[in-house]
C-alpha cells in the first residue's frame, strides 16, 4: 500500500453535498474522486479539462441550443427572409 498524507480542503458546503451524493451514486467517495482527479493532473501536466468562463449568458446559451435544435429539426417553420420571419412574429 502507498503512503498516504492526511490533507484538509475548503470546500462549499453545497459542492460538498452535491458531489458526495454524485459520488455515491458512482460508488466511489470524495477521497477517492480526489485522489483521481490529482492523478489526472500528474498524468496530464494539467488540470485535466478546459476552464474557461462561459462565452454567454445562461439565457443566450439556452437559446443558442434551442436554435441548434430547430435546425435540426425537419418540421420546424423555416424563413426565407427576415421579413417574411417579422410578419410571421407579428401575425
Amino acid at each position: 500500500m502507498s503512503n498516504t498524507i492526511p490533507t484538509q480542503i475548503r470546500i462549499d458546503v453545497n459542492t460538498k453535498k452535491e458531489a458526495n451524493e454524485l459520488f455515491k451514486e458512482l460508488g466511489t467517495d470524495m477521497s477517492t474522486a480526489v485522489n483521481m482527479f490529482l492523478r489526472q493532473c500528474v498524468i496530464v501536466g494539467g488540470i485535466p479539462f478546459s476552464i474557461k468562463k462561459p462565452r454567454y449568458s445562461e439565457e443566450t446559451e439556452k437559446a443558442i441550443e434551442e436554435a441548434k435544435q430547430m435546425a435540426k429539426d425537419p418540421n420546424a417553420k423555416k424563413y426565407e427572409t427576415v421579413e417574411e420571419l417579422f410578419e410571421a412574429l407579428e401575425a
